[in-house]
Order: structure tokens, then sequence, then C-alpha cells
């Protein structure tokens, strides 16, 4: 894990990180290539790129934006394979990273984009600045740009004031975008956030209804995504040993969080490195291959 900047200045109405954490700040592009190249030295092959905010990257310092100006400079880096950028706030997704993370080996075609919710009423009162409908054309443009695209995401259900008719909105656009990865939480008052005032009125039963609703409609398409992909050829990263499996992602995963493929121990393999795997087999957020080559 890379980390570029500390604190945030969204200050979205749920969230108490501006307040714990402070003012966006970043860390100048040659102390995080340094810390970089230290990293790889140490057979480090994979970078994951994290902040509070990383589409904010460099406003502070450099007066504009720079996260491509440093994603640039980390690519150069021989022993690094992967580049994966988490945390990624919809507003300021722009186009010039997009095209990098289309035209970029190193870039992993995954996009953590939170978008919390995609009705307009409620995301005006998270302070999320963007309504659904930009949301859904910034998801179209990246979809185009990037075909291979992983794309994952996490929802509040349960937020003061949410409808059943408002939930259900959220619900039939998960259903229709198909994210590849997604999470979801039951809203929780916290102190000192804009929300906390507000009348926290669906109750804790609806909330885990609602909560289990949009879960299981996202495994049903995760099963439907990944049971698509077998037959297919994958390049996996051998994370660790389990059981009777050697544990690896694709570019499409992150660690902990995300899918994890499932290869037996009988076949010849070593930790931290990359094999081309065929999947075999898939359940909802696993898939089972085999290496045919390295």
């Amino acid at each position: 894990y890379l980390k570029i900047s500390e604190g945030c200045d969204r200050f979205c109405s749920f969230c108490a990180i501006p307040d714990i954490r402070g003012h966006h700040t970043s860390i100048p592009i040659e102390e995080l290539v340094e810390e970089a190249k230290q990293l790889a030295e140490q057979g480090v092959k994979e970078l994951i790129i994290i902040a509070q905010d990383t589409c904010n990257y460099g406003k502070d310092l450099y007066g504009k934006v720079r996260l491509v100006d440093l994603l640039q400079e980390l690519a150069k880096i021989e022993q690094i394979k992967w580049l994966r950028l988490q945390y990624s706030y919809p507003n300021d997704f722009n186009d010039e990273l997009i095209d990098f993370i289309a035209k970029e080996p190193k870039m992993c075609k995954y996009i953590d984009m939170p978008l919390q919710h995609i009705n307009n009423r409620l995301l005006k009162s998270m302070n999320r600045k963007i309504t659904g409908e930009e949301i859904n054309t910034l998801l179209n443009k990246i979809k185009t740009k990037i075909p291979n695209i992983c794309l994952r995401t996490t929802f509040i259900v349960g937020y003061p004031s949410e409808t059943q008719e408002e939930f259900q909105e959220l619900r039939t656009f998960v259903e229709q975008t198909k994210f590849d990865r997604m999470g979801a939480f039951t809203y929780s008052p916290e102190e000192n956030t804009p929300s906390f005032k507000l009348n926290d009125d669906v109750s804790q039963e609806e909330k885990y209804e609602r909560l289990n609703e949009l879960t299981q409609t996202q495994e049903s398409i995760s099963l439907q995504l990944n049971r698509n992909k077998i037959g297919k050829t994958f390049t996996v990263l051998v994370d660790r040993k389990e059981g009777e499996y050697w544990i690896g992602r694709t570019e499409h995963d992150s660690p902990e969080v995300d899918n994890e493929v499932l290869i037996s121990i009988e076949e010849k393999a070593k930790i931290g490195e990359f094999y081309q795997v065929k999947i075999t087999d898939a359940v909802e957020f696993d898939l089972y291959g085999t290496i045919i080559a390295k």
C-alpha cells in the first residue's frame, strides 16, 4: 500500500474523516516515488494507491490535481508490475485519468469508486455534489473507454429519510449497472457530522432488510459475472497458500475485499509470482483455476 495523501476536503454529511484526519494533505511526488522504489527493491510487485480521496491528489501542493503525473512516474519503476487505484471520488474522475488507466499496461483495469447512492435527493442531503444522471454518464464513459474495466463501489442503505421507493431506485440501479464488486453498509450516525442532526428515522430492522436485499441482488450478479469467466485465462498473482489451495488474485481483485482465485496445491506455484490461469469453475465470490503457463 502506498498512501499518497491524508485527510479530506469533501465534507460528505455522514463522514467524520475531515474532523478526524483534517484537511487534504498530499505527499510530494518525489517522496512517493522514492518510497515506491524502496518497496520495489524489497520485492513488492503490486502497489495499491490509497488515500481518503485519491482523485484530489496534488491540488494542495501544486495548485492542480496531479494524480496522473504521479502514476506515470510510478509506472516507470521496472519491478512494479501492477498499479491499483483505490478510493476514487466520482466528481473528479476526469478524462485524463480514464485515458491513462486505459492505455497504461501496469494500471490494473480496476476502479474503486464509492458512490453511496443514486437518488438525487439523498445525494444532495449527503453533500455528494453529484447527481444520479452525472454518475450514470461517468460510468458509461468509463465502460466505453476501458471495456475490460472492473468497477467496485459501496452504498449506504437506511440513510435518514430514505424511503422504500428511493431504496428500490438504488436496487434497480445496481441490478442494471451490474457492478463487478459491491459493498453495502447500513447508515449509522456519527457524532459531529451534519447528518447526525437528522432524524435517524429508518428502523434498524428496515435497514438490515434493505441491506440483505441489496447484497442478495449483488450476489446473483457476481455469480453470473464469475460464471462468464469459466474457460477464460487470466494473469493471477499468488498471494498465499491455504489448506488445499494456492490463493491468488486477478488484476480485477484487491486483497481481502474482492474475489480470489483458488488453484490446487498439487500444482507447482510460488507465492509472489504471476501465472496464466484458466478458470475451470466459479461460485459467487471465488474462481477456481488451473495454471497453464508462468
